[in-house]
């Protein structure tokens, strides 16, 4: 029924705990394929032992280390089962993970099911039109763009292929899922857990210091091609995803110049021309929060 899908890359001092949350799942029901990413490690060896123990793991290897896009394209083209659901090898999921998402989607006929994670806990429930649940994860406050978390049907699963160049796959590809699904079905209980660390690929978002000018390009043109892929197709919310846009540049201008961050200076150059251009717009928009307004004040006018 399901097709859980990790990707593993010299993990294998974590790897164990991430299978044993999925092979402990109360919904039984699902395959569990593992792709190791070309491990120099244990990791590789580590899921083939479970798949030896446990028919429902299958193990695909890759002999070099390719990005993340290559090997969950990988994982995807081998998957069978009507939804698709993701985990990284450094986190884990409750035992109710999967039976959770489940019933949310089918329960309320949505081909995207979002639960809560330990960082982002609340008891409510929400069944959206596409362009309601893309405001929301604009906002980030209930969810963001990691893939794990989510579940998505097979329709959209069958639509989907992760770009193989780059780090950031989540950016380029949520917002068109989401915009592709009939409905998506919410409910915020904490059923997964991300693991911090300082080797975690988005190690910058909590450790802003580590931003730099690859990390940063990738973003401004993942959010500028956002903001026009879905200003077209949802026109009414066009100027809200504008302001999103512009919400993340004023957002980096301040932690650039907060944190005197050297290897930036041509892009927080381009970001500030670009939010003067359009300082009106932002500031009198309706959206631009009070924190925003004042960094603008500070950074940009």
């Amino acid at each position: 029924m399901i097709s859980v899908l990790m990707l593993t890359y010299n993990r294998e001092a974590l790897v164990v705990r991430a299978i044993e949350s999925v092979l402990g799942q109360t919904f039984a029901d699902f395959e569990y394929i593992i792709v190791d990413n070309g491990s120099t490690d244990r990791s590789g060896a580590i899921a083939e032992e479970y798949a030896k123990k446990d028919s429902r793991v299958r193990v695909l290897h890759r002999e070099k280390n390719g990005t993340i896009g290559i090997a969950r394209n990988m994982a995807l083209d081998a998957s069978k089962g009507d939804y698709v659901a993701f985990i990284d090898d450094d986190d884990w999921c409750e035992p109710d993970f999967l039976e959770f998402l489940y019933q949310l989607a089918t329960e309320n006929d949505a081909e995207v099911a979002i639960c809560g994670a330990a960082d982002k806990v609340f008891d409510e429930k929400l069944v959206m039109t596409p362009e309601e649940a893309l405001i929301e994860l604009m906002w980030r406050r209930r969810y963001n763009m990691a893939f794990p978390t989510k579940l998505f049907g097979r329709r959209l699963a069958d639509a989907l292929r992760f770009p193989e160049e780059g780090v950031y796959d989540d950016i380029a590809l949520m917002y068109r899922l989401l915009a592709l699904a009939n409905r998506v079905a919410y409910h915020g209980l904490p059923k997964y857990t991300f693991y911090r660390h300082e080797t975690n690929n988005s190690a910058w978002t909590t450790d802003h210091s580590r931003l730099n000018r690859e990390t940063l390009d990738e973003y401004l043109h993942a959010y500028r091609e956002r903001t026009e892929w879905l200003g077209g197709m949802f026109p009414n919310s066009a100027a809200a995803f504008r302001y999103f846009e512009w919400s993340f540049m004023i957002s980096m201008v301040e932690k650039i110049n907060r944190l005197k961050i050297p290897d930036c200076q041509g892009q927080l150059d381009g970001m500030v021309r670009e939010l003067q251009k359009h300082s009106d717009e932002f500031m009198n928009g309706g959206f631009a929060l009070d924190f925003e307004k004042g960094w603008m004040g500070q950074y940009v006018l």
